[in-house]
């Protein structure tokens, strides 16, 4: 007896109520290892891209909005601060590294960002062609803007001015050169198109001082932020308060307004997660009550197999590949349905952010998934099969209730 034919046959007899069990399993099988890996990639990805940033110095305003715009560069700044004042603020003990930042251009939706060379060291990553900017207007590019725009060492392109990727008014008069390649690294960096301080601030002189560059003084100059690391843990202690009860600026600390951050999405995460466990639970009730109508609407055919020498343990395998032939092709459409919708909204974070994302240990959240679903399956089926120990086949074949 071909026991897997059979439980296709089975299937196949009751089509509405199959579609209907295959259909919440693989939503909730979908639901559940989509929102696990948007979490653990989110996450992962903004963790990335802290590198050690302790506390950003800024312009008083939103602490959130001064951490994605200055670390993850994901939103507008809260404005500028005069750089002469931001290194007086951190020249003291507590600070280890201070690194400025100005943002204030981009090209073609990849923002430009004005630094100094420990800003790559704080990424954690190195140069794969090229060289590092020495003079004005010579830019070292992330690799995913080298990828996605075709660039290559000794191309040059004029910037636009502010954050709009279709910007009408560029920087034509001082066009960049590309003079370095990074390494890819996954994180925010990749997306970067970094150069000096000088830079940003000449392409943002008045128009009769962009002959003069050597004129202007650049201590009056302004930055739109400076990311720091504390040399100890008094300065987590000291230099957050500081700064915003003496100063006119605001100190922000990315760890704990992230942490903030993920304690609001976590609400809709958790809720989304609780009702794919639902809908998993339904489906697993779904396919014993399924299973059950079977075992107990063919009860004649599983007597007469009996009395053609079958086992008892037969009639248990036939049913349990019956479940297990669900359960396989449920899971298979859920984990093609969350691999093409975690496609999709890593496609419009491209599209959007400009960063490009991967899945995170992806096999492993498929196969924990799947020993979960099985074991809900498999407990479904042995409920399901406890008519089969009571059968009596003589008084089934007779016609008696």
């Amino acid at each position: 007896m071909n026991i897997v034919k059979l439980s296709f046959k089975n299937i196949a007899s009751k089509p509405l109520q199959t579609f209907l069990t295959v259909l919440i399993l693989s939503l909730s099988t979908a639901l559940l290892l989509g929102v696990k890996q948007l979490n653990k990639v989110f996450e992962s990805q903004l963790e990335q891209s802290l590198h050690g940033v302790d506390m950003v110095i800024g312009a008083k305003g939103s602490p959130l909005q001064l951490v994605l715009s200055a670390v993850l560069h994901i939103d507008n700044p809260t404005g500028n601060i005069p750089y002469k004042e931001a290194k007086k603020i951190t020249a003291n003990k507590y600070t280890k590294e201070a690194i400025p930042v100005s943002i204030g251009d981009n090209y073609k939706g990849y923002k430009l960002v004005g630094t100094t060379p420990q800003f790559i060291n704080l990424h954690k990553t190195s140069l794969e062609k090229g060289a590092l900017f020495k003079n004005s207007y010579e830019v070292v590019i992330g690799n995913a803007v080298a990828n996605n725009l075709g660039l290559k060492v000794g191309d040059t392109f004029s910037s636009s001015h502010g954050m709009l990727e279709d910007a009408l008014e560029t920087h034509d008069e001082n066009p960049l050169k590309v003079v370095g390649i990074l390494k890819p690294t996954q994180n925010v960096i990749d997306r970067l198109i970094v150069t000096n301080l000088e830079s940003i601030w000449h392409l943002h002189e008045h128009e009769e001082n962009h002959n003069h560059e050597e004129a202007h003084n650049h201590e009056d100059d302004e930055i739109t932020a400076m990311l720091i690391q504390f040399s100890n843990k008094m300065g987590l202690l000291q230099l957050p308060r500081m700064v915003n009860e003496d100063t006119q600026f605001q100190a922000a600390l990315p760890k704990y307004e992230l942490d903030k951050l993920f304690q609001f999405t976590a609400i809709a995460t958790k809720a989304i997660t609780w009702i794919a466990l639902a809908i998993l639970f339904v489906s697993g009730i779904s396919m014993f009550v399924s299973l059950y109508r079977m075992v107990k609407e063919r009860a004649k055919e599983l007597a007469l197999i009996r009395t053609y020498g079958a086992s008892r343990n037969t009639l248990i395998s036939l049913v349990f590949t019956q479940g297990i032939l669900i359960g396989l092709i449920s899971f298979s459409i859920g984990v093609l349905l969350a691999s093409i919708g975690l496609q999709a909204i890593f496609a419009n974070i491209k599209e959007t952010y400009k960063q490009q994302i991967y899945l995170l240990e992806y096999p492993q959240d498929i196969l924990e998934l799947l020993l979960f679903i099985f074991g809900i399956i498999f407990i479904a089926t042995l409920i399901a099969i406890l008519p089969i120990f009571k059968m009596d086949i003589s008084k089934i074949l007779s016609n008696e209730n």
